[in-house]
């Protein structure tokens, strides 16, 4: 049993336990105090001082690195508390290029926020507005830092440095001149940025944000000689919603297709059914390397911040990594090779593949040189919610419909590909099957889930015929480094390592909304998508009857085939030689 002690804020009794700080105690009782640099998942900093509180006998202190006392008599909201969070304010927007109506983080940005909250009419300090600003950065398919909005909060290098673990993004100089940037001043498109959007994901104004795909998207719905098609990943469907208030992990998927139909998109598909494809694939080739002799571990590779981080820092281990596309690489390529069997006046050459995923690596996936024309366009979910929201959509009260058929049955192994974990589980279900040819009496490999960050690294043994198989599952690339030095010191015992960037996995990609605040919200999102896993029909990706369709039809027959490989196959490199010509 857990001790509870008591402390006093603002004369209310506060029972706390094992918070880390003040602030997380504060937040418990329903109460708040602003923060700009504070994100639970992440080291302390206290670097904005707006998270002060007067504590009696104390002084004024910052709420998000003072532990929590018993006895402690905390104010939230004393005279010189407010008045050091609006000096705060104001010398950060005195220093601040302040161009609010036209910046893409506005609504969303915490300094907007906090300025209006606290009534920022009027700043005592000199503008520095008209000083030389550094160039925008938007040379990447992913990501647009814009310097003259950052406000040093250190929140993107501690993301990138404690998820990541290979600082992209840093402090340079001091004092007035302090900046954060990649190494050299380069651009993030220069250096080894792995684009998963964590950064960005963090920050609290507009420095960082998500490069925008939205009006090539309308420009392409509203070219009547294309034939638009969308494909939704996994874990989109319970996330989008909270864009328009509705619980985090409320599975809104029926509801996002009919959204998308109303928004102009010709077909509506499903990644869960190219999720089931990739299980089918992976699975297959997990099996004759275990049979023939081939290289293992295997390596999942549906993340692709994890494949970049693989091709740039351990070329050596390319061979590892599955050969198999993602499931956002082979759905776009199969709608664009079939669809005209199904449909009329649909074509290779008119129909124009945009997909929603949640995640920001994936704009950087769809222009590799290896899979480019395949995916045309990939929206983040948080551009997908803009985009309903321009369309002037009740999201709320919509009626749910189905998505477009044949390509539109797909197994509750394939909904779990959004959390840390689901790949790897999916595959064992399958690949026990190919291997025995009948099923695993318990399909839910609980040791395999988890998305806190105590559960970042997992281990599981599957006996599949008598053969004992070791998954392991990691979350972060920081994690991942660990389990890569074991492979390279020959002190590794595992078979199967799947590796997600983004902590927790999909439900917590750089393109998801925005929960920094709150570090449950992911594992609401992770259980939401088990919960679909338990009720559908069909939970192993081989019992799909569309997957199974799709093979006899089209794809030779059985995983592995000639036409499979070649279609839903790629390879890598150890330079990644893509263009962003064409991203603009």
């Amino acid at each position: 049993m857990t001790d509870k002690k008591t402390l006093y804020i603002d004369g209310l009794e506060v029972e706390f336990t094992n918070e880390p700080n003040l602030l997380e105690v504060i937040r418990k009782a329903g109460l708040n105090v602003p923060t700009l640099c504070y994100r639970p998942d992440l080291t302390s900093f206290g670097a904005c001082r707006m998270c002060v509180v007067e504590v009696e006998g104390r002084g004024i202190q910052t709420s998000c690195t003072m532990p929590p006392e018993a006895g402690l008599k905390i104010h939230l909201n004393t005279d010189q508390t407010r008045k050091i969070r609006k000096t705060v304010l104001e010398l950060l927007l005195a220093n601040h290029k302040r161009e609010c109506l036209t910046c893409e983080k506005s609504g969303d940005c915490e300094l907007q926020k906090y300025a209006v909250e606290y009534g920022i009419t009027d700043i005592r300090f000199p503008s520095l507005e008209e000083k030389d600003f550094q160039l925008i950065d938007d040379y990447n398919p992913s990501i647009v830092r814009d310097p003259s909005k950052c406000i040093l909060c250190g929140a993107c290098v501690r993301a990138c440095s404690e998820f990541q673990g290979h600082s992209v993004l840093g402090f340079v100089n001091r004092g007035s001149n302090t900046k954060v940037e990649p190494m050299g001043g380069r651009f993030l498109s220069q250096v080894d940025c792995v684009f998963c959007g964590q950064c960005q994901s963090v920050c609290p104004t507009g420095a960082l944000t998500i490069k925008s795909d939205i009006e090539r998207v309308w420009s392409v719905i509203n070219d009547k000689t294309k034939k638009v098609v969308l494909q939704i990943a996994p874990s989109v469907r319970v996330a989008l919603g909270e864009e328009f208030n509705i619980d985090p992990g409320e599975n809104t998927i029926g509801k996002i297709y009919a959204a998308a139909r109303r928004i102009g998109f010709d077909l509506v598909f499903d990644t869960n059914f190219s999720a089931d494809l990739t299980i089918m694939e992976e699975a297959n080739e997990f099996v004759e390397r275990l049979t023939n002799g081939g290289i293992l571990p295997l390596f999942t590779s549906c993340c692709p911040a994890w494949v970049r981080y693989v091709e740039t820092h351990h070329p050596e281990l390319i061979d590892n990594l599955s050969t198999c596309k993602s499931p956002q690489g082979m759905l776009s390529p199969v709608l664009k090779e079939f669809i005209p069997k199904y449909y009329q006046d649909y074509s290779k050459d008119n129909i124009v593949v945009v997909s929603v995923m949640p995640c920001t690596a994936k704009k950087y996936e769809a222009i590799r040189e290896q899979l480019i024309n395949e995916t045309d366009i990939v929206l983040t979910t948080r551009e997908f919610a803009r985009m309903i929201k321009s369309a002037g959509i009740d999201f709320k009260k919509i009626n749910p419909e189905e998505a477009n058929s044949p390509f539109g049955q797909y197994t509750g192994a394939a909904t779990i590909f959004g959390a840390s974990g689901g790949v790897a589980e999916a595959a064992v279900r399958t690949a026990y099957h190919f291997v025995t040819g009948g099923e695993l009496s318990n399909i839910d490999v609980l040791p395999l889930r988890g998305v806190d960050a105590k559960s970042r690294t997992k281990d599981s043994i599957v006996d599949i015929n008598g053969t004992k198989i070791k998954v392991r599952v990691v979350s972060t690339l920081k994690e991942a480094e660990k389990s890569l030095q074991e492979i390279l010191n020959k002190t590794s015992d595992f078979h199967i390592l799947e590796v997600m960037a983004c902590p927790g996995g999909c439900v917590n990609g750089g393109g998801q909304p925005i929960s920094c605040s709150d570090s449950t919200i992911k594992e609401k999102r992770a259980e939401g998508l088990y919960e679909e896993d338990k009720h559908l029909e069909f939970r192993r990706s081989h019992q799909n009857p569309d997957i199974i369709k799709l093979y006899n039809e089209c794809l030779g027959g059985k995983p592995g085939s000639e036409v499979a490989h070649h279609l839903l196959h790629t390879t890598y490199s150890d330079k990644f030689k893509g263009s962003y010509k064409d991203i603009k």
